[in-house]
């Protein structure tokens, strides 16, 4: 039985008020191993537009605790991706759509706080997973073309995830058709075939990652995180899906 801190109930009591709740995602079972990752395709061409990324709140409180990662980037904030062009009718994809996971119960929230299209980071709207590898899938219900993948762990303090690697497939076992779009498991500690990842760690804030898609052809989304620099839990405030749905 998982242990949770008092401290933890009280945020479990404050679930209603992020967002609009949807009935929980049936959760999947964890995948044994994904294949090599595929060459993704160059984005597609037609007429672009400006995308905003609509960033929450800072959430910074506290002391830090000191993050100790050889692969972690030092922060610039010159390197915030805050808006991308992409074709035009590309939206989030992933809004409202079923999420599973590794874990099927998670300690604190529910897992449709990943796709509720809101990345605050305050008590109530994150999901918080077990400790160690543990992974969050969004299906967007169709083949569909990807541009920019934004996601947000809990960044109420600075810290950083660990072993974070995002990858698509239309095969929902993750065991085919396999392309990794983002790798920071620079020793290969998660073991999925996707090899040793050249990507940095980073410090979580109220702008979260964006991750390049470059136009690749897929239906579900999955996110790994091996814990992070402050304790062993794996957490999700927000995963936004840019792209066109199929026949776009």
């Amino acid at each position: 039985m998982k242990k949770i801190a008092p401290s933890l109930l009280l945020l479990s009591l404050a679930l209603s008020s992020c967002g609009e709740k949807k009935d929980a995602a049936p959760a999947a079972a964890a995948s044994s191993a994904a294949a090599p990752a595929a060459a993704a395709p160059s984005a597609p061409a037609g007429d672009q537009e400006e995308i905003k990324i609509d960033f929450p709140k800072p959430m910074f409180i506290g002391t830090p605790v000191p993050a100790q990662l050889p692969n972690l980037e030092k922060p610039d904030p010159s390197k915030i991706v805050k808006s991308f062009m992409a074709p035009k009718g590309t939206v989030n994809l992933a809004k409202g759509k079923t999420v599973t996971s590794s874990d099927p119960a998670p300690i604190i929230g529910d897992l449709t706080l990943v796709t509720d299209g809101d990345a605050d980071g305050s008590d109530g709207c994150f999901v918080e997973l077990s400790p160690g590898a543990q992974w969050v899938q969004i299906d967007l219900g169709a083949p569909s073309t990807l541009s920019k993948i934004a996601m947000w762990h809990y960044h109420k303090q600075a810290q950083a995830y660990v072993d974070v690697v995002v990858q698509v497939s239309d095969d929902k076992e993750f065991k085919t058709g396999v392309t990794t779009l983002f790798n920071s498991d620079h020793d290969e500690t998660l073991k999925i075939g996707a090899g040793k990842g050249g990507d940095p760690a980073y410090i979580e804030t109220n702008h979260g990652r964006v991750v390049d898609a470059k136009g690749v052809k897929a239906q579900f989304v999955r996110l790994y995180s091996n814990g992070n620099t402050s304790n062993e839990m794996n957490h999700y405030c927000e995963v936004q899906v840019f792209g066109q749905a199929a026949g776009k």
